[in-house]
């Protein structure tokens, strides 16, 4: 019932409420657990990845340049990046997914960030946890690493020359 289909909308702009109401009307006998979902979806996300915050600090303290893009709905992402402030302060830009209506791994959202943050691709390194969004980033020229742990991220960080 609430799948990661129906979710993934939400990271491509459509509100709650629509999304919700659609899943409602197939499922009445659901109507109060779905509409708990939205105040209850920062509970669904677990804390920090074990040395990451560590990382972002340092990269940040070295000067390097630090830009995001999410997948995240419109409507969550403020109270998410409120919750994770002391990460996402170090960021001098972030594309969400819900407010450009784009979503990772559709070219586009990578245009749009490199755009928006004055950047060549190979100007950058991409990092995701998905291979299908390394494999997007990739496909138009942006270097992508495929996260899997701090620390093998910190391994491909500096082989690339970065002060980590």
């Amino acid at each position: 019932m609430l799948t990661h289909e129906w979710h993934f909308q939400h990271d491509a702009g459509r509100d709650f409420a629509e999304t919700s109401a659609e899943l409602i009307a197939l499922h009445p006998q659901h109507a109060e657990l779905i509409a708990a979902w939205q105040p209850r979806f920062l509970d669904s996300i677990p804390g920090p990845i074990a040395g990451m915050h560590a990382l972002v600090e340092e990269l940040d303290a070295a000067g390097i340049p630090l830009f995001a893009i999410t997948n995240f709905s419109h409507e969550f992402w403020p109270p998410f990046r409120a919750r994770e402030a002391r990460l996402f302060d170090r960021f001098r830009d972030v594309v969400v997914s819900g407010e450009e209506k784009l979503v990772k791994p559709d070219a586009a959202i990578y245009r749009l960030a490199l755009s928006r943050f004055g950047l060549n691709a190979d100007e950058a390194v991409f990092i995701d946890d998905n291979a299908a969004n390394v494999a997007g980033a990739e496909a138009i020229g942006l270097p992508a690493i495929l996260f899997t742990d701090a620390g093998s991220l910190r391994v491909s960080l500096r082989a690339m020359g970065l002060p980590v």
